[in-house]
């Protein structure tokens, strides 16, 4: 049968989930509110207590088309009924599932890892159950947790396989993060065909208002998705001929950029916004968020000083501008330093989508998973890749987390995993000064909010605005004589562009200086 796996619900029967409420009454709730798949969850009935509650949650799901899976026990599926079973990987093998149920059942297979994947899908399951996603009160013991990157490792696996197989991936899966679980888990081959959730519908307080929130979630796009892949440039000539224009429209659109940054750097930060035309405001609170993400502008989520509080603030901020598609830069500061920033930085990727991560090498090796990476504070330590290996690096993290990854440095490398550019401008005195890595953050976001149709492109024009700036600032025979004359100086460049960007192609124009070259990764 051909089978809908979009939305599939797995029952939970402990207080703590369902509550005093009726387990059938959730299920045909749910159903009615656009559930696809039903499997009955139930490690504590006895069997013909779990027989008789299989049998009438199949009377339910009958009369609505939906199939119903029995978890684990293949002998309550054969008496109820059921159209299948799933499958754990220390449950009965699938042969003999088949053996049992017949043909037409539905196998489904747990898998965790690409071995276990191949091994189900060899065996002959029909879908597979992929997962822990995320860390989740209603399932305990998990294996591990691998996250939209493990999945899409997963669904890379399963395209040499040349076997049709459906997949729905499970663990800690809700309203607000289905839409980019299904995003980022696609691979170039082959996508997730659904969602499994447990609490969100479970101990929803309205089960069917749940579903059918979920339902619209997983048919839609996200809101931060790329609006238009066609409007994506591919040539240093492209690029430049367009940086002017997006230049101008900063200026133009005056785009708010909320901060969420160290004490530090804020001061710096107000002022640079402000000098290529963004509206500033810093706000670490992140209840403010809520309204301020309906402005139009970006976030900038700086962890410089990173505490448990501001974690949790940090992670509202990013919920809300995720669903209204605001743009949002990532700056794991220090990522690599200690344990503590190493966890802020799992626990940030698992809690919503970043448009843009931008860092040193210590920080995007981080941020890539490098195993090893041990950085003293803020700095990035010894660099112990080449131009080619840091290109393979931004792209290989870019593709994974289907967003930008910049990593900077004497020459920047920034790549949304097809297109990867170097940029070899800037000058020494912005590494004399504190915060210009996190005001260059500030920078891109602003260039993001107002050209969201390629983002890269958008961050490429900040970058070269900011990094050209300071050049011209500290030019020969001026009046920069280190890093004390050359902040005002700066800040006057940046401003001299936003007032004529389109001088970038005249005689010793801004945008003559720029030193940008695509690289193949």
């Amino acid at each position: 049968m051909k089978v809908d796996y979009s939305l599939y619900l797995v029952t939970d029967n402990t207080k703590p989930i369902l509550g005093d409420r009726d387990l059938c009454w959730v299920v045909e709730e749910a159903v009615k509110g656009g559930v696809t798949v039903v499997q009955l969850r139930d490690k504590t009935s006895e069997t013909a207590e779990l027989i008789r509650i299989a049998k009438k949650l199949h009377n339910i799901t009958k009369s609505h088309d939906v199939p119903l899976l029995i978890n684990d026990r293949v002998d309550v599926a054969f008496a109820a009924g059921a159209e299948g079973v799933h499958l754990g990987q220390d449950d009965m093998d699938i042969e003999t599932a088949r053996k049992l149920l017949g043909p037409n059942a539905i196998i489904g297979v747990t898998a965790s890892s690409r071995d276990e994947a191949k091994q189900a899908v060899e065996g002959g399951a029909d879908y597979l159950g992929i997962g822990t996603l995320f860390t989740t009160p209603t399932k305990e013991n998990t294996k591990a947790i691998i996250g939209t990157a493990g999945t899409r490792d997963i669904l890379d696996s399963l395209a040499s396989l040349n076997q049709q197989v459906s997949t729905v991936c499970i663990g800690g899966i809700n309203a607000s993060n289905a839409q980019r679980v299904l995003y980022q888990s696609r691979s170039l081959s082959k996508g997730l065909d659904g969602i499994a959730v447990v609490s969100a519908i479970m101990a929803a307080p309205d089960p069917r208002g749940a579903a059918e929130e979920l339902r619209k979630l997983v048919t839609q796009p996200p809101r931060f998705a790329a609006e238009n892949d066609e409007k994506r440039v591919h040539t240093v000539e492209e690029i430049l001929r367009q940086v002017p224009e997006i230049v101008a429209k900063v200026a133009q659109q005056i785009p708010l950029c909320h901060n969420m940054t160290n004490l530090v750097v804020q001061n710096f930060a107000a002022n640079v916004a402000l000098c290529i035309g963004a509206s500033p405001i810093m706000a670490n609170n992140g209840d403010e968020a809520e309204d301020l993400c309906k402005l139009g502008g970006a976030l900038v989520v700086n962890m410089g000083t990173v505490t448990p509080d501001g974690l949790q603030n940090y992670l509202k901020a990013l919920r809300s501008y995720n669903a209204v598609g605001g743009p949002v830069l990532f700056d794991p500061v220090g990522a690599g330093a200690t344990k503590q920033r190493r966890e802020a930085v799992k626990s940030l990727m698992a809690g919503g989508y970043f448009d843009l991560i931008k860092g040193n090498e210590g920080e995007i090796k981080t941020v890539s998973g490098t195993s090893g990476v041990q950085q003293r504070g803020v700095d990035s330590g010894a660099s112990t890749l080449g131009l080619q290996e840091k290109a393979a690096l931004v792209a290989r993290t870019a593709a994974r987390e289907r967003n930008i990854i910049l990593m900077t440095g004497k020459t920047d490398l920034i790549s949304d995993g097809t297109r990867t550019f170097a940029i070899s401008n800037g000058h020494e005195y912005l590494g004399e000064i504190t915060g210009s890595g996190c005001t260059l953050g500030t920078t891109v976001a602003a260039f993001m909010a107002v050209h969201r149709e390629d983002k890269l492109l958008a961050a490429i024009a900040g970058i070269l605005m900011y990094e050209i700036a300071a050049e011209r600032a500290a030019r020969p025979f001026g009046d920069v004589h280190g890093p004390g004359t050359f902040v005002p100086a700066f800040l006057d460049e940046l401003s001299r562009i936003k007032k004529k960007p389109d001088d970038g192609f005249l005689g010793g124009g801004w945008l003559s200086g720029a030193k940008i070259e695509r690289v193949d990764s």
